[in-house]
């Protein structure tokens, strides 16, 4: 999703980083836009199936075919990567996924209009090879199996295997809902950023719906985050909340380790255990540019990643059009200084479950509990239409 708040000012790309204050401050500037909360946006993400055989391997020629001229550039090289008819932009994750991400909306109305109107044209470009989008959060059908080949993903995939197959399953096999929010202004920052990590086991339990991975049960409510657990937990844990938002997210991202290093030639492999910080501090054959510092930013995925917005990532996705459920009850849940310190009390109890939210889902109680009590605080706080109400309702009930 586009940037939130403002436009994005940063120092000279090509100049090199010469001690970790010079990117820690870089960090603080340009992750937290700071200023009133305006904007909502979604980014979506779906498996790809055939119709008539889920389990068969998806085709990429086919999948080029359906998307037309809005094929990212990943899959048709000469593609002019086209917007859907509402703005939302189409790209693919490793294994085919294909992801919509949407324009900022200035209310959830607009959000749901215009997201729901991309939706309906990627379900048709699909529908015409006989393709269809998947509805849960990890993959039911197939084992992970890789359809792109970037210099990008050769390097994840060579790392992430140093761990074992939760890396490769990530990639190729599960599908979140992110939804992205102004941070607020600088001094409610604190709270927001501490919120929406408090929101996240109860939330993630609620709409947990990835039991099912590769034609078996998995034991977990969702399989999604069992294998976002099984990745280096330096790139995957949550962010510090305590202190300084800026500070604790900077400080974070240089301890994360190097996931590839982009070069004009060859590989982009990095030795094994090297930090952003090692790299600053001469552990590899050249020194890191603001460039390099910007890519390193985008190999992060904690639960909840400051991009200007916040963009929260913990959230398996949604069947059909049920993502609008998740999107609004964050955007009222963040909506003023009081609903925030209502969520920080209702959320405490369930504080650092995020094995139980991904496992147990809502047969935990205390997550079910602090589910339901953020969803009626949510609600009584939506102002929204009565067909949307009804359907935030019946999204957020799935599971009890």
């Amino acid at each position: 999703m586009a940037t939130l708040q403002g436009t994005r000012t940063a120092a000279d790309h090509d100049a090199v980083i010469a001690e970790i204050e010079q990117a820690e401050g870089y960090i603080a500037s340009i992750c937290f836009k700071t200023g009133p909360p305006a904007a909502v946006g979604v980014e979506l993400e779906f498996t790809v199936h055939q119709r008539d055989d889920p389990a068969a391997a998806l085709d990429p020629a086919r999948l080029c075919q359906a998307l037309g001229d809005h094929a990212p550039p990943t899959l048709r090289a000469d593609s002019p990567a086209l917007p859907l008819r509402s703005g939302g932009s189409v790209t693919l994750e490793p294994g085919g996924q294909v992801e919509i991400s949407s324009r900022p909306h200035g209310s959830l109305i607009e959000l749901h209009s215009a997201v729901s109107a991309d939706i309906e044209q990627l379900t048709a470009l699909l529908d015409r090879v006989g393709l269809v989008l998947g509805d849960t959060g990890a993959d039911p059908h197939r084992p992970p199996r890789r359809m792109l080949s970037t210099p990008r993903y050769d390097a994840m995939e060579a790392a992430f295997d140093r761990r074992g197959m939760s890396g490769k399953i990530m990639m190729c096999s599960t599908a979140g809902l992110q939804v992205c929010l102004d941070p607020g202004p600088a001094p409610e920052l604190p709270d927001r950023w501490a919120a929406v990590h408090a929101l996240g086991p109860p939330l993630l339990a609620l709409f947990a719906n990835s039991a099912r991975f590769a034609g078996a049960e998995t034991g977990w409510a969702s399989a999604r985050q069992r294998a976002w657990r099984g990745i280096d937990p330096s790139r995957t844990r949550a962010v510090a909340t305590d202190g300084a938002p800026p500070a604790g997210w900077a400080r974070y991202a240089l301890a994360a380790t190097l996931l590839c290093v982009r070069r004009p030639d060859g590989a982009w492999d990095t030795p094994s255990g090297v930090t952003f910080a090692d790299w600053i501090r001469g552990a590899l054959d050249t020194r890191p540019t603001y460039a390099d510092l910007d890519y390193h930013l985008s190999t992060l995925f904690p639960p909840v990643r400051p991009r200007g917005y916040l963009e929260i990532r913990y959230l398996d996705t949604q069947p059909g059009r049920a993502w609008f459920a998740p999107a609004a009850l964050l955007h009222a849940l963040l909506a003023d200084p009081a609903t925030v310190s209502r969520v920080l009390e209702l959320c405490a109890p369930a504080a650092g479950r995020w094995v139980e939210a991904a496992r147990d889902g809502m047969a935990d109680p205390v997550l079910a509990r602090a589910a339901r009590a953020v969803r009626e605080l949510a609600l009584a706080r939506l102002d929204l239409p009565p067909h949307l109400t009804e359907a935030v309702l019946e999204g957020s009930t799935r599971n009890g």
